[in-house]
C-alpha cells in the first residue's frame, strides 16, 4: 500500500494529473442484435431512415390538436418544472465546486480602537489608540497537486449533466404520456358512443318484444331477455361516461392546466403518430443514446471522480493565505509611504493517523462506483427489455387488428340475420340476444386493439429515446 501511495504521489506531482481512475464505459450487457422470432417483424430499416432519437416530437405527432396539447403540457407540467429546477440546483452546485479551483480575492477596510485605562498607562492618564487598515487578501487556497478539488468539480459537473439527461428523459415520458392519455380518451369516447348506439338499438328490440308480449304473441321470456341487453348497455354508458371524465382529468393533470375543449379528440380513434421505420444498428448503439441511460452513465462518471477525491486524502494538502495592504494609526496617513504591510501564511497538512477514516472513505468510493456500474448496466438491460416488448407488440398488432375487424364484420352479419328471423317470428329472441352480445364484445375488443396499435407507436418512439427535442 505504501509503495502504491508513493508512486501515485510522485506521478501526481510530476504530471499534475488527478488520482481518479481512467474512465472506461462498461460493455453493454445485452445481445448484439434485437430479438428475432414469430412475434417480431424484420428490423431492417432503409439507409436514409432517421433514428427515433433524431426525430423531433413535432415530426412524430401527426395530429394538430395533440401537438398543441403536448406544447401546453411541456409549458405547464409540474413534474417537468421540478426537473428543470433540479437542473438549476445542480448547475449552481457545480458553480460552487468550480469556484474552488481558482483563488479568491477579498478586500477589507477596518478600524481597531482600544482605550488604555489610567492604572495601565505609563503616564497615569488613560488614552485611546486607533489603527486603520486597508488591503487585499487571498483566503486559504488549496494547491491542487493531487486533483482533489479538480475531482470534486468533475463529480459536480457529471451530476449536473446527469440531471440534464434526467430532464430530457422526463420530457420524453411526458410527450408519450400525453399522447397515450389522449388516445385513451379517444378510445373511451368511442366506447361510450358504442354503448349509446347499442342502447338505442336494444331499446327498439325491447319495445318490440314488449308489444308482442302484451299482444300474447310471445312469452315474457323474450321481453326480459331484451331488457337485460338494455340494462347492460345502460350500465356501460354510466361506466364510460365516468371513464371519459377521468380521462379528461388525467389529461388536465399532465397538461398542468385546464385543457381547452378544441384540443380534445373530436372523432374516432385513429393513428395520430408516424414512425414507420424500425431501428437499425446494434442495441448498444441505440440504447446508449437514451437520456435515462446517459443519466446513469453520468452518475457512474461522478462516482469515478469521487475515487480520485478519496485517494487525494492520503497525501499532503497545501493551502495558501496571503494579504497585502496598509496600516496606520492615523487615517490620513493610511496610504502614505511606509504604511505598507503584508502577510504570507502557507500551510501544509500531512495526514499521519486518521483511525482508518481515509481508507474507509476510499473503500466507500470504490463501492459506490461499483454500484453505479451495476445501475448503468441495469438501465441498459431495462431499456433493451422495453424495446423488445414494444417490438413484439408491433410485430403482432397488425394481425390482431385485422382479425378483430373481421370478427366484428362476421358478428354483425350474424346478428342481423338472427334479428331479422326474430322479427319474422321464425325464432326466439335468445339467438338474436347472443349474437348481439357477441357483436358488442367484438366491437369493444376492436377498439382496444386499435388503441393498442396506436399506443405501441408512441411507446416504441419513447423507448428508442425519441421526443426530447
Amino acid at each position: 500500500m505504501t509503495k502504491t501511495l508513493i508512486t501515485l504521489a510522485v506521478t501526481a506531482l510530476l504530471a499534475g494529473c488527478s488520482l481518479a481512475p481512467v474512465y472506461e464505459r462498461p460493455a453493454a450487457p445485452v445481445t448484439p442484435a434485437w430479438p428475432q422470432g414469430d412475434a417480431y417483424q424484420s428490423t431492417a430499416a432503409s439507409p436514409n431512415a432517421k433514428q427515433a432519437y433524431d426525430v423531433q416530437w413535432r415530426e412524430f405527432i401527426a395530429d394538430e390538436q395533440l401537438e398543441k396539447l403536448v406544447e401546453l403540457a411541456l409549458a405547464n407540467n409540474r413534474d417537468l418544472r421540478v426537473s428543470i429546477l433540479n437542473i438549476e440546483a445542480a448547475r449552481a452546485q457545480y458553480g460552487v465546486q468550480r469556484a474552488d479551483r481558482v483563488p479568491g480575492l477579498n478586500a477589507s477596510v477596518g478600524q481597531t480602537a482600544q482605550r488604555i485605562p489610567d492604572n495601565l498607562s505609563a503616564t497615569g492618564d488613560g488614552y485611546i489608540t486607533r489603527q486603520y487598515t486597508a488591503g487585499l487578501g487571498i483566503p486559504a487556497f488549496e494547491l491542487d497537486f493531487f486533483g482533489r478539488v479538480k475531482n470534486l468539480s468533475e463529480a459536480a459537473l457529471q451530476q449536473y449533466l446527469g440531471t440534464e439527461e434526467a430532464r430530457r428523459s422526463q420530457q420524453i415520458s411526458l410527450v408519450a404520456e400525453v399522447a397515450n392519455a389522449w388516445l385513451t380518451l379517444a378510445a373511451d369516447q368511442e366506447r361510450l358512443r358504442l354503448a349509446q348506439d347499442t342502447l338505442k338499438s336494444q331499446q327498439i328490440s325491447y319495445e318490440l318484444s314488449k308489444r308482442r308480449f302484451e299482444a300474447g304473441a310471445t312469452s315474457g321470456l323474450d321481453m326480459y331477455e331484451a331488457q337485460t341487453s338494455v340494462e347492460t348497455a345502460r350500465s356501460d354508458m354510466a361506466v364510460y361516461t365516468a371513464q371519459v371524465a377521468a380521462d379528461q382529468n388525467a389529461l388536465a393533470l399532465l397538461a398542468g392546466a385546464p385543457v381547452p375543449a378544441e384540443l380534445l379528440p373530436q372523432g374516432e380513434l385513429q393513428s395520430v403518430t408516424q414512425l414507420a421505420e424500425l431501428p437499425e444498428g446494434v442495441p448498444s448503439e441505440v440504447l446508449q443514446r437514451r437520456p435515462d441511460v446517459l443519466s446513469a452513465e453520468r452518475s457512474l462518471q461522478a462516482q469515478n471522480a469521487n475515487i480520485g477525491v478519496a485517494r487525494a486524502a492520503f497525501f499532503p494538502s497545501i493551502s495558501l493565505t496571503a494579504s497585502a495592504g496598509a496600516a496606520s494609526s492615523d487615517l490620513s496617513n493610511l496610504f502614505k509611504a511606509g504604511a505598507g504591510t503584508w502577510s504570507f501564511m502557507p500551510q501544509l497538512n500531512l495526514p499521519i493517523f486518521a483511525g482508518g477514516r481515509n481508507q474507509a472513505n476510499l473503500d466507500l468510493a470504490r463501492t459506490n462506483r461499483d454500484i453505479a456500474v451495476a445501475q448503468y448496466e441495469k438501465s441498459i438491460q431495462s431499456a433493451f427489455r422495453e424495446v423488445s416488448d414494444a417490438l413484439a407488440q408491433r410485430g403482432t398488432l397488425d394481425e390482431r387488428v385485422a382479425s378483430q375487424a373481421a370478427l366484428v364484420e362476421a358478428s354483425e352479419k350474424s346478428y342481423r340475420i338472427h334479428e331479422q328471423r326474430y322479427q319474422k317470428g321464425a325464432e326466439s329472441y335468445l339467438n338474436a340476444l347472443v349474437s348481439q352480445r357477441n357483436l358488442y364484445a367484438a366491437q369493444q375488443t376492436y377498439i382496444s386493439a386499435r388503441l393498442a396499435k396506436a399506443s405501441n407507436q408512441v411507446t416504441l418512439y419513447k423507448v428508442l429515446g425519441g421526443g426530447w427535442q
